[in-house]
């Protein structure tokens, strides 16, 4: 596993994509904060350019980076979470423009898996997570289902957990409001 984040945050760095093992489904990613690597993205999926993605981070404290408020109540919901869930922020900053949705708002999920966790860590930065099919095609669930369309346009495939069948499902979507209140989007 340590090779196989080594070479992914090479690709990070370089501003490449990369298809890996999120703490849901198989996604594609790239530096949250990098322009042209969220707009390769977008490229990839097919995906239109009004459409926003979700970023990840390996630690709750890392929110401050990227949000410009956080109600108090959010501590308590991140640490009530038990399950994959993605909360979505208003005034998100320090992220690049085209990974951030049209009101301001970011979705951001903080990870508790493992080879997730570890590469978020050691990047140092947000990673965009996305499922890894075209737009508008079922998410694939398990490596095996991933498109070859979808191997050839990504910069580099993870090795790690190829194998591995999670019994999981997207991630919850929380929309975060001013007030500190929330609705539940996605369940």
């Amino acid at each position: 596993m340590d090779e196989d984040i080594k070479k992914a945050i090479r690709v990070l760095k370089a501003g490449g994509t990369i298809l890996y093992p999120t703490d849901t489904i198989w996604g594609i990613g790239c530096d949250a904060t990098n322009k042209s690597a969220v707009s390769k993205v977008y490229k990839i999926k097919n995906r239109s350019k009004n459409a926003s993605y979700i970023v990840l981070l390996c630690d709750a404290s890392q929110l401050k980076e990227y949000v410009k408020v956080l109600p108090p109540i959010i501590w308590d919901l991140i640490e009530s979470i038990d399950t994959p869930t993605t909360i979505i922020y208003s005034g998100a900053k320090n992220l690049a423009k085209n990974v951030i949705h049209k009101d301001g708002s970011i979705g951001i999920r903080v990870v508790k898996d493992d080879f997730c966790s570890r590469l978020l860590k050691e990047f140092g930065k947000p990673i965009v997570s996305t499922s890894a099919n075209l737009s508008g095609d079922p998410a694939p669930y398990i490596f095996r289902d991933i498109s070859d369309l979808i191997k050839k346009r990504v910069d580099y495939i993870v090795e790690s957990n190829r194998n591995m069948i999670k019994k999981t499902k997207a991630s919850t979507i929380i929309k975060l409001k001013d007030s500190g209140e929330f609705d539940i989007i996605r369940q």
